[in-house]
């Protein structure tokens, strides 16, 4: 029996398949759109390393899951036939889908279908009454509901009419190799890039687009300028706000003790958050970021060191005293301020080692192996 997950595009379900391919055999899917897919049917597959994960591209009509392409492709019966393939068990093989937009595969499974949700998808675009017919389809169709945060859960639960007995919260994590041991005592080594800043150094890891809170940097930069400021991430994706994208312009023009470093692999960012004095988690208050479970927080708690964030994400509002929370440029110099003079401690790093021991993809995996496996046991005995 094999489980088998669609679609493998986003690097945080690229990790957690790997990690459950760990526990169970596990195949990722990975979409190629294009306007002509109807017209091709090859597939291919390759081992990918970083994580270690076998994929199967396949390809995928643009805009299959919409009138006239839902009916002139029939993409759900493609798929299916697909996935029929590649198990020799189709009604005991788990199906994990992570897009609303697979709706109808769902529908046309045979075996047990998990809806991983790792995005609040109605605030995507001008679509919400679409994404919410999809989501209500995808979660009559799914024997188990997996949001990686309890916004996401509730709003599944009013407005998707999922029952709340199907649903197990899985937020995101960080890969078990990013825990530390023992509890560390300083930051670590520089990597290369930033070795000649002096230190403190506060790091800001991600994607450095939109749900950055650009302005708010640009004030407390401004605010320390005995403090180190490192970017690690791409930069490439337009922002919209002119003020905010004017601010982000400012940054990355300005040299000395900013420095912007690019986009680096995941494999890569363990390094940087373990370097830092302190890690920084701009948010803006925006969707559908405040609605989803912060990646880049479970990397800096595996890190250990402190953390200094906005209220810009709900699910970092439960997260004292891991963190510090903060509302504007003032408080967090402010907050700084207090890690200077306290050489860069606050006293949590115990708290933190302990909390990262379990915030992995691993423990991630096995919680829906678990969930898939309740939810089973719920049906036999109301069927007896």
């Amino acid at each position: 029996m094999i489980w088998q997950i669609v679609d493998v595009r986003a690097v945080w379900i690229k990790e957690f398949a790997s990690a459950l391919s760990r526990q169970v055999p596990t195949l990722g899917w990975l979409p190629k759109f294009s306007a002509a897919s109807l017209i091709h049917n090859h597939e291919e597959e390759f081992a990918c390393d970083d994580p270690p994960l076998t994929i199967r591209t396949f390809p995928l009509q643009r805009g299959f899951a919409r009138f006239p392409f839902k009916i002139l492709a029939q993409e759900k019966k493609r798929i299916t036939r697909r996935l029929r393939e590649r198990t020799s068990s189709p009604t005991k093989s788990p199906l994990i889908l992570t897009s609303p937009h697979f709706a109808d595969v769902a529908a046309e499974w045979s075996g047990p279908v998990i809806y991983y949700v790792t995005d609040f998808f109605p605030a995507y675009r001008d679509e919400p009454h679409f994404i919410r017919a999809l989501d209500t389809k995808m979660c009559a169709a799914a024997t188990v509901v997996c949001p990686n945060s309890q916004r996401i859960a509730d709003y599944l639960n009013s407005e998707a009419q999922c029952p709340i007995e199907k649903i197990a919260i899985i937020p995101n994590a960080t890969r078990a190799a990013n825990i530390f041991q023992n509890m560390p005592t300083a930051p670590g080594e520089l990597p290369y890039p930033i070795a000649d800043l002096p230190r403190p150094i506060a790091g800001v890891i991600g994607n450095l687009a939109e749900n950055t809170d650009w302005i708010l940097l640009r004030n407390a930069i401004e605010r320390t300028p005995w403090l180190s400021w490192v970017f690690v991430g791409p930069t490439d994706m337009a922002i919209q706000d002119a003020r905010q994208d004017e601010a982000r312009r400012f940054l990355m023009q300005n040299r000395g003790s900013v420095r912007f470093v690019g986009e680096k692999s995941y494999s890569e960012l363990r390094d940087y958050a373990r370097s830092f004095d302190v890690a920084i988690l701009p948010y803006q208050k925006r969707e559908p970021t405040y609605s989803g479970s912060s990646t880049r927080f479970y990397e800096h708690l595996a890190a250990c060191r402190p953390m200094i964030a906005t209220r810009g994400f709900a699910e970092l509002l439960h997260k004292e005293p891991l963190l510090r929370l903060i509302d504007n440029a003032n408080e967090m110099r402010a907050a700084l301020e207090d890690l200077h003079v306290s050489n860069f401690s606050d006293g949590h790093e115990e708290l933190r080692w302990h909390a990262s021991q379990t915030e992995t993809w691993e423990n991630r995996a096995s919680k829906m192996i678990a969930a898939l496996s309740e939810r089973f046991a719920i049906g036999r005995e109301a069927a007896a």
